[in-house]
Parts: structure tokens; sequence; C-alpha cells
């Protein structure tokens, strides 16, 4: 069987290598991996393949940044070039970028059959992009991994289910364990960066509901100044908030206050979690690696996919409006462990996603 892999951004990398890890070990599997240069950051990209153990990719469309629009009209023109010539037997997708649903979409037009991995995820926020492209994505798919009983509901909501759906447990616990390991071995981030063990907050900031909005973005960033006031408050700064912070005038005070890192490479950012008192972040990756290390979360949104974090008392999700009661709840998050449990499977989600895919049927 050949598969195309379409991926583009940080957090499909990670999830990339839980799989094609698996895929690579099946004989009758051949796998051709597809970057969109959805991000194209070398601190977002190359160095991610590099760490993660991902072969090179075969094909790079090096689409760069744009409007969504924009984006995902280039994706969808290079992605049928590539899918006419490639004759894939399936194309496998992931998450919720714009890659996620210009390869699902590109894919369908054309016939190929599609897998979704990290299928059934809701926010029910039509207001945010990757909303609306795991929807679509999951509607065009005719293999979906689901992660979670509660994405398996969502699914089921939708009229999605049956022979269709899979649950197979979150590849992201998969690589929290393979990586967690090997960061421990080979990243020297703390004391590069002058930091001790369970001895500082980490933020990480990047949506652009939180960077596009000055009021927004201004709330955090105090919040996060309040916080170090107590304890040393780390972030490595996304592109697109430093560009952010430096357009609204307020980059000079996050670098007086606050020990702001460049981006940071994976196995880096896993210890940087794995030590950290609390983390606050938007992002959806970072919510459940503070979990898998049992670090207590605070999510700076109005909402979270992962509902069974809240639910367990994990993370707390804060509408960042007010300075005073977001700082307030981040240094209150700090040495509250919430209810033990295993909500995203046992770390063998690629295993089973390999031997899904591989099944004779398919």
């Amino acid at each position: 069987m050949k598969l195309i892999t379409v991926v583009g951004a940080r957090p499909q990398f990670i999830k990339v290598a839980s799989v094609s890890r698996r895929l690579r070990a099946l004989a009758d599997v051949t796998e051709r991996l597809v970057h969109t240069g959805q991000h194209y950051d070398d601190n977002m990209s190359r160095v991610f393949f590099e760490e993660l153990e991902i072969p090179k990719p075969d094909i790079s469309l090096d689409v760069g940044s744009g409007t969504h629009g924009v984006q995902t009209g280039r994706m969808l023109a290079l992605l049928d070039e590539v899918l006419l010539a490639e004759q894939p037997d399936r194309v496998l997708v992931y998450g919720d970028t714009n890659s996620t649903l210009a390869g699902a979409l590109a894919a369908s037009k054309l016939h190929y059959p599609v897998a979704h991995v990290e299928a059934g995820l809701r926010s029910y926020n039509r207001e945010m992009p990757e909303e609306i492209n795991r929807v679509l994505a999951d509607h065009l798919a005719d293999i979906l991994f689901a992660p979670t009983n509660a994405a398996v509901d969502n699914l089921r909501r939708e009229g999605i289910e049956g022979n269709s759906v899979h649950l197979v447990g979150d590849v992201m616990y998969d690589a929290a364990l393979y990586y967690g390991e090997k960061a421990e071995r080979g990243s020297a981030v703390l004391d590069r960066s002058g930091l001790r063990a369970n001895g500082y907050v980490l933020a990480t900031v990047h949506r652009a509901e939180n960077t596009d909005e000055r009021s927004r973005l201004a709330t955090i960033f105090e919040a996060l100044s309040n916080v170090a006031e107590e304890v040393p408050v780390v972030v490595p700064l996304h592109p697109r908030s430093r560009k952010a912070l430096a357009g609204f005038g307020l980059l000079d005070r996050a670098q007086r206050d606050l020990k702001i890192l460049p981006p940071v490479g994976y196995l880096d950012m896993l210890m940087l979690e794995k030590n950290a008192l609390a983390i606050a972040t938007d992002s959806g990756g970072v919510q459940k690696e503070a979990f898998f290390y049992r670090v207590p979360c605070v999510t700076l949104r109005e909402e979270t996919e992962w509902v069974e974090l809240v639910d367990l008392g994990w993370n707390r999700v804060v509408v960042p409006s007010d300075a005073d009661h977001l700082s307030a709840v981040i240094t209150g998050a700090i040495g509250r462990a919430g209810k033990d449990a295993a909500p995203y499977g046992h770390g063998d989600a690629g295993t089973r996603i390999g031997e899904i895919l591989s099944a004779p049927s398919r």
C-alpha cells in the first residue's frame, strides 16, 4: 500500500513521528511524506524533523505564509499535481491545520480515500479556523482515528460512526513517552537558560486571537509579569508573538520582566514542560503535554478541545480579559494536581494506526 502523508505545521511533525516510525516497520506499506511548508521558520520545521528522527520530506511544496484562503488555495493546487503524479492508495492527514484541510480536500476531489488522525475533536467555536478544518476533514475521511471517547461521541452526534471510526488513543502521548526519555538524556535547555527544575512557570502564546488584538495580548503579558513577581516566568517566544509584542510596544517590558527564549526545539520544549511548576498556554498540544507530565495547566482561551483535562482538574480555561484574575489563576495552579486517569490511551496509538491502515481489507 502506498500512503501519501500531508503535513505542514509543528504539531503535525510530532504526531507524524509516532505513526511514521510504526509505518516504516511494515513491509507492505510505503509512505511518501509531503511537507506543505506551512511552517517555514527553520526552528519551527527542519529542527523538528531532525530531533524527531522523521525522514526528510519526499516532497516540499514551500507554500509559506498568507491568509487562510491564499495559503489553502496554494496547497490545493500543488497537492493536485502531487497526487496525480504519485497515485497513492490513501492520503493520511493530521490534526486541524490548513494543511489538513488541503490534503483531505485535494484527495477527496480526486477520489483518493482519506484517513484522519486526531479525528472528532470539537471546540464548537466556528470562529476558530482550526474548527472548520477539523470538521471538514472528518466529513471527508473514510477512516477516522479518534484519540478519546469524547471525540468518538462528537463524531457520532454528527452521524459519523460504525467501522470508519477507530478509538486508538492519542499519538501525542506516544511521542511524550518516547521523546520525553530522549529529552532527559539529550536536552541541556535548563542549564543553557539558567533555569532550576521546578523553579519557574512556563508560558506559550501564539494563537491569532491572542496576538492580533493589543488589549488581549497586553492582558496576557501583564498577567505574566505579575506572576513573575513571585516566580520566574519562561516564555519561548513564537515569531508571531514577538512581532505582535514589538508592533504594539509591549516587547521591552516583556523582555524586562520575563525570561524570553527564542523558539525551542521539541526536546527542549519537553524538558521545559516536564520541569515547570505550572504552564500557561493557548496551544492544544502543550495542554496535553502538561497533563502527560502531570503539570497543572492554564489555557488562555475561551474553550478547549481537551475537555477531559478540565473535568479531571488538570486544566483551567481562562479568557484573558483581566490581568489580575489571570495571574491569580496561574499562581493558584501551582501545586494543584488533578485526578489520576488515562483518557488518552496507553502510548500505543501509532502501533494501532499502522495495524488498521495495513489491514488486508484496506
